[in-house]
């Protein structure tokens, strides 16, 4: 919701400011717009393969939506998982546990090689190397947006400069003036409305929850070998304290 709210204030902002000032037929311009919006995902996509291009507006959709796990709340959820375990000694409760942890996959990937049998250290290193596959393909999306952010002005100077050499060219025609100035600061208004509203804010917030994301998977794991070795879980939530931030860690046992 941050998300939206804050996109949704800054093109309204943008808008009104537009709106008060009078016509805003006099910020369309459909050449600028062709040569900042098409020219940046045609620069941006000669650093990408296309398989990347196409898979990367489900990757930030799903990573932006699902992203939204307080990693407090999750080290709660797995101590709470670790307890039962402890407390019972039953593998079919475990198991009965997975289908309710759909929203949470890596979790259930997690728990089924609990429930498997496979040892901690082969759990360890199964879900870190998961967690990190998933984080490299997260950064690529951030990558991409980056990058975007870092071409559209620069297609904005483009258009610029074209309208600029178009209206020195024509210095004797006093009518082709305007619309060749017009080009050239539309350019780079739209360069850089493209840039600041949507592409770099996109790429910080991908870039937060790739990061929370890898920490909650990393709760995950530690989580998932701690009740395969059917360690103490006040152990376990020692260890859940010494990788969440300060004011994250949590107090299971008063």
């Amino acid at each position: 919701m941050s998300t939206l709210f804050g996109m949704l204030t800054a093109f309204l902002l943008v808008i009104g400011a537009i709106l008060l000032g009078g016509s805003a037929n006099a910020f369309i311009n459909l050449q600028g717009i062709l040569i900042v919006v098409i020219g940046t995902f045609a620069v941006t996509a000669i650093s990408f393969r296309l398989n990347e291009m196409m898979a990367l507006p489900r990757n930030i959709w799903v990573l932006l939506r699902h992203s939204q796990r307080e990693p407090s709340e999750e080290a709660i959820k797995i101590m709470k998982i670790a307890v039962e375990a402890r407390k019972h000694h039953d593998v079919l409760m475990l198991e009965r546990l997975i289908p309710r942890l759909k929203d949470t996959p890596f979790l259930a990937q997690a728990i089924q090689l609990v429930v498997d049998g496979s040892q901690p250290d082969e759990i360890e290193q199964m879900m870190r190397r998961e967690a990190s596959t998933a984080s490299a393909r997260h950064m690529r999306s951030v990558d991409f947006l980056r990058r975007a952010g870092d071409v559209a002005p620069a297609m904005g100077l483009i258009g610029t400069l074209i309208g600029l050499v178009r209206m020195l060219g024509n210095l004797e025609d006093p009518s082709s003036l305007g619309p060749a100035m017009a080009v050239a600061l539309l350019t780079t208004f739209y360069g850089a409305v493209m840039a600041h509203l949507i592409f770099i804010p996109l790429a910080a917030k991908t870039e937060h929850c790739t990061e929370e994301e890898a920490l909650v998977n990393n709760l995950y794991a530690m989580g998932a070998t701690s009740i395969r070795r059917n360690e103490n879980p006040r152990r376990l939530e020692m260890l859940l304290n010494t990788i969440l931030p300060p004011a994250q860690r949590i107090t299971y046992y008063k």
